[in-house]
């Protein structure tokens, strides 16, 4: 098993534990969680591991976090409806590719969201992707995916979105290369002119590097 393939078991083992420790005690939405030093202890994994996988369920919405105050499962209405999403994200038998199937859909629907809308298009973070690359200043892969599901408003995509790219966070974590500079370039440039055909074609192209 290599580095990539431990981290994520890993993250999966830890967010089971949480599910666990959370029916084991009965936890009710607006209950305090124990600290991230506690958990680590009880989990017996490192605090790091733990900071991770609470700061992926707070960006699900299933758990918040008040500054001084500590964790705290989310309101009940909240909890609930990303609870469904989140128990089918993180069963420890799905399927890792289709779970970066179901990433590329977001993904590819961002591109045809922003494609068929003028403001989106014209949106001043393209270009300025588009220089960086062209400066070649370095540029992590996930920020540009993470710019195309922002641009999407679709807060609810974002947050399953952000929740599907930590099974891929090796690949999308790194710097791009130079040989997907010209594929990324193409991306964007038929993106703010709303070319959806050629916009999806690049993206595919630069699929192979994620």
């Amino acid at each position: 098993m290599n580095e990539k393939q431990e981290n994520k078991k890993v993250f999966l083992e830890i967010v089971s534990k949480l599910k666990d420790l959370i029916i084991r005690e009965k936890l009710q939405p607006g209950d305090k969680l124990p600290s991230e030093r506690v958990l680590s202890e009880m989990l017996g994994v490192g605090r790091s591991s733990v900071r991770e996988a609470l700061r992926s369920l707070e960006l699900l919405g299933i758990i918040e976090t008040w500054h001084g105050g500590g964790t705290f499962l989310a309101s009940s209405q909240q909890y609930r409806l990303v609870e469904l999403l989140a128990t089918f994200i993180l069963q420890e038998n799905q399927s890792i590719r289709d779970v970066h199937k179901t990433r590329e859909i977001h993904e590819k629907e961002a591109i045809r969201i922003i494609c068929a809308n003028k403001r989106l298009r014209e949106l001043p973070v393209w270009e300025s992707l588009f220089l960086k690359i062209e400066l070649e200043t370095e540029v992590i892969r996930d920020h540009i995916l993470r710019e195309l599901l922002i641009a999407s408003e679709n807060r609810l995509a974002l947050r399953i979105w952000i929740q599907l790219a930590a099974y891929s966070a090796g690949a999308l974590k790194k710097v791009t290369t130079e040989e997907e500079k010209p594929i990324l370039q193409r991306l964007l440039t038929s993106l703010r002119l709303g070319y959806e055909k050629e916009a999806l074609k690049a993206y595919t192209e630069w699929l192979d590097y994620l």
